[in-house]
């Protein structure tokens, strides 16, 4: 029998230090990091030479954030803090190599921690973990493909999973996906399935598009800036550069979030000696400190406001919108009482804050996780969204719907294909272009993917990027699902804990990253991208690939179509040539998207292209009524009984997504470890805990307990039987069946739980 491999990060067997946080974001201590990571793990030439590729127009797109580059300029050094983490970390001169696979089990290594597993560098062959092996070991890839179509063949097509990261690019989605629907299946699972899928369900009833309606100029010419559970120092540092351009050029900037985050405390652009030196830029003019969960109620007490002033419509409400006047009565008749309790904030600061969106002429509001990941995350933006149609501020230059992406194309993986639930008009397009039958049946997303595994019904699971058991909810209950399948694949660049926890068989293939030259076909290739604001750009590799065994993700994908091919049928799809010529995969998209006229011709101007947006564009929706629609829905309550906290899970300022650098979190004054519960200090006296005190956490589902060992208590700024603990570590305690209404996504931002001394 093979060990079995640990899905959760080892426990720490020391207490963490304190620092005093920092007072700033960016600033020197952000060069010093920038230089300390690209120094260390790429040398000087190496730094140099990507440090200065990276969002330049002849350049690659940075793997980090979805955050847009300006249209027409860039400047010197075109990155942030964390951008330079993540292509350092691609960089890195370390390889992980089959030789370090034949030193390791799989259950050895899964006993080292997610900093120290991606920490051993790039992997350079394709490798396989055989049935009853405790030991990767090499594979050449013709092999590779011929154990994985000799596993898929004879399955049903539903039977197989496709999921898909984030970093993928434009062709390489169109691609896998293509794959998925030609062996017969829509089950294709995705990060955004665990992140901006509430953000995509709310926007489509409201304005008829999944996506934003902002343009980066648009924050030059906004009054007003709403930031709601967001944290841009740490997620989307370049967003910072933009708050501080639109605050010197006049606009309020209101930031809403039970912590109070560096970034939207005071920026120092690291690109401008006298602010790095000097004071910096204060961001935020005001903070409303909302509880947990509590953003939909505060959303409905500003449209309160507005509303009892007597609302002038200027034209917009009666031409551009439907069902407002059952939206007045809602609000009119939801009490300040119910407002205050469920949001946690005092009628007095709302009806402030609400009068300053009244008089906003341009108001933008911008989300991340910190609202998606809720039961009632729909319902929230949906109140977004209608605060916003009160005011007119969608389709007007200086205002709109922001949801700000975290990875580096997410939303274009989904524009391009990559989707459960595609629509019909989709599925023709591509019948049409490529003879791939009516697939009726709606597919499986990530957390209905896991439970289609843990019934055994789903056999093979197949990952484009990603480290899926580590982001993915309910950690053990994953990795359980995941160990049924008879075949795990995963397409990677570096180690992660996906690697270890595989089914009967597991398999990785190596990639290259987005960095590196691309010569498929024997001509050199570059692939596209769309940030958070609809725009698809070129991205251009230039560095030497980690190993000479490594191929791109378009060819990885022709080589397992292929071998499935040979088994099942041919098609009349030109799996090869498409890998060696990404024009003909661009070619594609062009006639089966809408929106890519030209795009061959276009992808390669400097700057690249917007997508269309009709919401932003002219004012139009394609929603089933053809207009803008407020949305009624009641105010949820989630009430942690007496001695029990809501948690959140949040990120630390060295790390990305899945991947920890450090067990550093500079912005918050943490330093040395990771298991921590922020807790405020009331909770911590009521207790009797002092920080540093060892405690378990409990959670409690549909009648199903989770306890994990071993956290320690920090007293933090936070709201009052509130607390927050660093993602992955706590995904454990994300029960699997706790989701978000309608969308589907884990409530990682809202979980009962008790706390209790070890």
């Amino acid at each position: 029998m093979r060990g079995k491999a640990e899905a959760t990060t080892p426990l720490e067997d020391v207490s963490p230090k304190r620092k005093a946080p920092s007072k700033s974001a960016a600033g020197l201590p952000a060069i010093i990091s920038t230089a300390k990571h690209g120094l260390s793990k790429m040398g000087l030439i190496g730094s140099l030479t990507n440090f200065y590729k990276v969002n330049k127009f002849q350049g690659f797109d940075c793997p980090g954030c979805a955050w847009p580059d300006p249209d027409d300029t860039r400047t010197i050094a075109e990155f942030c803090e964390n951008g330079a983490k993540a292509i350092a970390d691609e960089g890195t001169k370390k390889r992980a190599s089959p030789e370090f696979w034949s030193k390791w089990t799989v259950r050895d290594l899964s006993l080292k921690s997610d900093k120290w597993l991606n920490s051993q560098g790039r992997l350079t062959h394709p490798l396989i973990l055989r049935e009853d092996s405790d030991y990767y070991e090499s594979i050449s890839w013709d092999d590779a493909f011929e154990v994985i179509a000799s596993e898929m063949a004879p399955l049903p097509p539903d039977q197989a999973v496709f999921y898909t990261s984030g970093r993928t690019s434009n062709e390489a989605a169109f691609m896998w996906q293509l794959l998925a629907r030609r062996y017969g299946t829509n089950n294709l699972p995705d990060c955004s399935n665990m992140c901006h899928e509430s953000s995509g369900v709310a926007l489509n009833e409201t304005i008829g598009i999944a996506k934003g309606t902002v343009k980066l100029e648009d924050f030059d010419k906004a009054d007003l800036i709403i930031v709601v559970g967001q944290n841009p120092g740490t997620n989307h540092p370049r967003m910072l550069t933009a708050l501080r351009d639109a605050k010197k050029k006049g606009a309020s900037i209101v930031s809403i979030n039970p912590l109070i985050e560096t970034g939207m405390i005071r920026f120092k652009h690291p690109q401008n000696p006298l602010e790095v030196l000097g004071y910096g830029t204060e961001i935020s003019d005001e903070h409303v400190r909302v509880c947990l969960n509590g953003d939909q109620a505060l959303f409905r007490g500003f449209a309160k406001v507005i509303i009892e002033r007597s609302l002038e419509d200027s034209g917009f409400i009666s031409t551009f919108t439907n069902g407002y006047e059952d939206y007045e009565k809602l609000v009119r008749n939801t009490s300040w009482d119910q407002i205050s309790m469920l949001s946690g904030v005092d009628r007095n600061e709302i009806e402030r804050i609400g009068n300053l969106i009244a008089k906003s002429k341009a108001t933008i509001c911008c989300w991340a996780m910190g609202l998606t990941q809720h039961k009632n995350s729909v319902p929230t933006i949906q109140e977004i969204s209608n605060l916003l149609l009160l005011g007119g501020h969608v389709g007007r230059e200086g205002s709109g719907l922001c949801p700000v992406r975290g990875h580096s194309n997410v939303q274009g993986d989904r524009t391009v294909g990559i989707n459960h639930n595609p629509t019909s008009q989709f599925i023709d397009s591509l019948r049409r272009e490529f003879g791939i039958q009516n697939l009726k049946t709606k597919g499986l997303d990530s957390v209905e993917a896991v439970r289609s595994m843990l019934q055994r019904e789903a056999r093979v699971f197949l990952s484009m990027g990603g480290n899926f058991i580590s982001a993915m909810s309910d950690t053990n209950v994953t990795s359980e699902a995941i160990r049924n399948c008879s075949l795990t694949v995963q397409i990677s660049t570096k180690p992660n804990r996906s690697h270890l926890i595989t089914g009967k068989q597991g398999i990785i293939l190596p990639c290259l990253g987005r960095t590196e030259r691309d010569y498929s076909g024997g001509s050199e290739q570059f692939v596209t991208v769309e940030n958070s604001m609809g725009v698809v750009q070129k991205s251009i590799g230039s560095r030497p690939p980690a190993s000479n065994n490594l191929r791109s993700e378009a060819s990885i994908v022709s080589g397992i179509a292929m071998a499935i091919e040979d088994k099942i049928g041919v098609s009349e799809i030109k799996w090869r040539e498409l890998a060696e010529d990404y024009d003909m995969i661009r070619d594609s998209i062009e006639r089966v998207v809408p929106g890519f006229d030209s795009y061959n011709e276009r992808c390669r101007e400097n700057g690249g292209f917007y997508l269309p947006n009709p919401p932003r564009d002219s004012r139009m929706f394609p929603t089933k009524t053809g207009l803008a629609n407020f949305i009624s829905n009641d105010l949820v309550s989630i009430s942690p009984g007496e001695g029990e906290f809501l948690m959140m899970t949040i990120r630390s300022h060295d790390q990305y997504n899945t991947t920890v650098y450090t067990d550093n979190d500079r912005y918050r004054g943490i330093y040395s470890g990771r298991r921590v519960v922020l807790m405020n200090k009331s909770d911590m006296v009521e207790n009797s805990w002092e920080e540093f005190d060892e405690v378990s956490i409990t959670s409690e589902f549909d009648q199903k307990v989770v306890k994990s060992d071993r956290w320690r208590v920090v007293e933090y700024d936070i709201p009052k039987g509130n607390v927050a603990t660093y993602f992955p570590e706590a995904n454990v305690l994300i029960p699997l069946n706790s989701v978000a209404d309608r969308s589907n996504t884990p409530t990682s931002k809202s979980v009962i739980v008790n706390i209790t001394s070890t």
